[in-house]
């Protein structure tokens, strides 16, 4: 795959954002508007929220339409010169109630979305994972790293999905000469993370907020890599303009112990709640930071937004969501798993 000429997105281009109601979709919609595309968003739903669009729903260059990227794609879609694919359940909460569905979003809703792009000449991004990396046997973790993964654990259903999506996006630029590129986002966190999803960065601020215990997992000391949303999506932008195919890393090569993570939420937010500690789950990686040269040296890319200034604007959109006065956490209905993981 050697890659297209770049080429900037053009004000009026048509642009499929599949995954739109998701956490980080949504935030990619808002953006392509700000740069006078012409949005098509698709979702089904089943983990995005239509909530995350309310404020684009009316916009003249902005169309929603609920599809699953498993069918056919609907005709709306016919002709679009640039695809965002972000449809699949990203966090562990979610994609181990459905895996069927997850894999399925990973396979067969990226064969739909190869054979658009081949049809219409469209480059395709695909939003990868740093979950590609599994349990990694190198850190920090390069494109070239293979990874170490169990491709019959818990966690295999999004890990493995991920991986196949990845091969046949270079079998279709081998075999058909389609546009493709590949972005591995780590942890992303940022306004729009829904509460109880199975995300560290969201489930320790709410259980914060709610004067909740705050779980751990293991001895805490495991680490990851947290990317504000904002940075993400300028760094997908970025590959989709370049013509280059990755894979390339999109992350924070800032990494953080759990332990630290939950430290730092306590202090933003003046929260007491205690730590507890659980048993690790299965497959979960012990530490996990992006070496992001490549994305430096090819894209010109690199996170600009601090862990605490991130979860600062984080904290204060959960305050808002629970609807939470600024001065004090009060407790609410118990009860919220703490999974780490769900790099998108």
């Amino acid at each position: 795959m050697s890659g297209a000429p770049p080429r900037p997105l053009a004000s009026g281009e048509r642009v499929l954002v599949c995954g739109a109601a998701g956490f980080v979709g949504s935030h990619l919609c808002e953006r392509l508007l700000q740069r006078g595309c012409e949005v098509l968003a698709v979702d089904n739903l089943i983990s995005g929220d239509l909530q995350n669009l309310a404020s684009m729903l009316d916009a003249p260059r902005f169309r929603f339409l609920r599809y699953d990227v498993c069918s056919p794609p609907p005709r709306e879609a016919e002709g679009v010169s640039r695809i965002f694919n972000l449809a699949c359940p990203a966090s562990p909460a979610h994609y181990q109630r459905i895996p069927v569905q997850t894999v399925l979003a990973s396979t067969l809703g990226v064969w739909q979305l190869l054979e658009l792009a081949r049809r219409s000449g469209a480059r395709l991004l695909q939003a990868s994972t740093s979950e590609v990396y599994g349990d990694a046997l190198e850190h920090p973790q390069q494109e070239s790293h293979w990874g170490h993964v169990n491709p019959v654990g818990p966690r295999a259903c999004y890990d493995e999905g991920k991986r196949c999506a990845e091969a046949m996006l270079v079998a279709y630029a081998q075999q058909y000469g389609t546009d493709v590129c590949i972005a591995r986002l780590f942890n992303t966190y940022g306004p729009r993370l829904r509460p109880g999803d199975g995300r560290v960065v969201s489930n320790f601020i709410v259980q914060a907020l709610q004067g909740e215990p705050i779980t751990l997992y293991g001895d805490g000391l495991q680490t990851r890599s947290f990317c504000y949303v904002d940075d993400t999506v300028r760094g997908l932008c970025a590959l989709m303009e370049s013509g280059w195919p990755g894979p390339v890393n999109l992350g924070n090569p800032s990494e953080c112990h759990m332990v630290e993570l939950a430290a730092r939420v306590q202090a933003l937010i003046g929260s007491a709640s205690p730590l507890v500690l659980r048993p690790l789950p299965p497959d979960d990686p012990r530490r996990r930071r992006p070496d992001i040269r490549l994305a430096r040296q090819r894209l010109g890319w690199w996170p600009e937004v601090g862990l605490d200034d991130g979860l600062a604007l984080t904290v204060s959109y959960f305050r808002a969501r629970l609807a939470l006065p600024p001065e004090a956490p009060v407790t609410m209905s118990p009860g919220l798993g703490t999974a780490e993981g769900g790099a998108c």
